[in-house]
This record gives structure tokens, C-alpha cells and sequence, in this order.
């Protein structure tokens, strides 16, 4: 039986009495990793040796993103290793809607659903999720907070940062006409910011 692809001897060989130091690449999967390391020489019967790599912890991870005063579509991406994500909004303003679905190590996702072939048993996978954020018609800075919590209640949380719209200002009428005794008319000012009358 070969050893294990993810572990490494060193030495490999040798003569005689001796020490071998037996390491692993990082595993970032939640489950358990197992295989057998088999010690060979001529004229004895083999002397296998099980090993056993610990899971790294369920986690979730995501990162902050900035969107564009005009709106569109902003992807939020992160890592885990969870069985299951759930996409929740948090506090902020900007007015956003979350999808149903989500990719998942490349695999479309429902929310809150478990991922088809469970890839977090294995390895951390990289995941993402695409929202339509609109238009920032004010003159300030909008947020809004976006929670991925795993399957285990891990959770993280990513700021969604929109920049502050343009400023407006328009009148109607362009022009009026007072009569001789000054009787008001109302301009109607539409604006998005302070303004005045000079």
C-alpha cells in the first residue's frame, strides 16, 4: 500500500537503526484524513504504520467589497469548509435583496442548503455571491452587512460600501413672471443635497 499523497518521510530510506519524521501538507478540510505508511526490507514481512491527519476547524470567511455609486452587480467572495451556507442581511442602507442561490466551489447553490458532494470534508473551497445593488441617489456613503454563517454557527460578516451618489439640483419653472401686486409662485426645486436661494 503507497503512503498516503498528502504525507512526506524524511528520510525515506535508511540502514540500520534510525528516526524517520513524518510531516503532512496543510489540511483544510473539517473531516479526518487517514492512510497507512508501509515499512519495507527484504526478508521481513512488511510493518505498516497508520497515520492520521486532524481536520482544520469549520470556518467561514468573507471579504469586504466596495460598490459603484451608479449600482450594478458586486460579487462577495469568501472561503469555508462548511456543509452548508446561510446568506443573511444585516444592518445598513442600501437597499439590496439576497439571491436564492450562490456558487460553491463552482457549484450552483441554493441557500441554506447542503452543497451537493459536501466539498468542505475535504478541503476549504472558495465560494461567491453576485447582488444587484442599486443606484446611490444621495449624496452620502451607503452599507450594508452581509452574514455567512456555517453549518457549525461559524459565522463572518462582509461591509458592502457604496460611494456617495453626484449631487443634483433642478428648478421648474426655469422662469416665472410675478405680477405687479407680487403674488407668490412656487418653484419647485428637486435636489438630493442643501442648497439655497441667492
Amino acid at each position: 500500500m503507497a503512503k498516503p499523497a498528502w504525507s512526506s518521510t524524511d528520510p525515506s530510506s535508511g540502514s540500520g537503526n534510525g528516526t524517520v519524521n513524518v510531516s503532512a501538507i496543510s489540511h483544510t478540510g473539517r473531516s479526518n484524513r487517514s492512510g497507512t505508511l508501509t515499512f519495507k526490507a527484504t526478508g521481513v514481512s512488511d510493518a505498516p504504520v497508520g497515520v492520521t491527519q486532524t481536520a482544520k476547524p469549520e470556518f467561514v470567511t468573507i471579504e469586504d467589497i466596495s460598490a459603484p455609486k451608479a449600482g450594478g452587480n458586486i460579487t462577495i467572495t469568501g472561503t469555508s469548509n462548511s456543509a452548508k451556507l446561510n446568506f443573511t442581511l444585516g444592518s445598513g442602507d442600501i437597499t439590496i435583496t439576497l439571491p436564492t442561490s450562490y456558487l460553491a466551489g463552482g457549484v450552483t447553490t441554493s441557500n441554506n442548503v447542503n452543497i451537493a458532494g459536501d466539498p468542505g470534508a475535504a478541503a476549504e473551497y472558495n465560494f461567491s455571491i453576485t447582488i444587484t445593488v442599486p443606484e446611490n441617489a444621495t449624496t452620502g456613503t451607503k452599507t450594508r452587512i452581509v452574514t455567512v454563517t456555517g453549518t457549525g454557527g461559524q459565522s463572518a460578516s462582509a461591509t458592502i460600501t457604496q460611494s456617495a451618489g453626484d449631487p443634483t439640483l433642478s428648478v421648474s419653472p426655469t422662469s416665472i413672471t410675478l405680477d405687479w401686486e407680487g403674488t407668490p409662485v412656487a418653484v419647485s426645486v428637486t435636489s438630493n443635497t442643501n442648497w439655497t436661494v441667492e
